[in-house]
């Protein structure tokens, strides 16, 4: 008797946790933005393809043997 009653507990707790896992993302996923962040230069943005930017200058930069 004391057998399915732990199996019963590790099934309650293993639900449990499925379930609360997926609500916590469903929760995450539909969370929007309060105030979205305004592009700083949209043109500069738009434009597709290779752009020399700080971050790549500074990976260049370290990246020199």
């Amino acid at each position: 008797m004391i057998k399915s009653r732990t199996r019963l507990s590790r099934r309650t707790f293993l639900l449990a946790a499925t379930a609360g896992t997926a609500a916590t993302a469903a929760a995450l996923v539909g969370r929007k933005e309060a105030d979205p962040k305004p592009a700083a230069d949209d043109s500069a943005q738009s434009s597709k393809g290779y752009h020399l930017t700080a971050h790549v200058q500074n990976y260049y930069r370290t990246a020199k043997l």
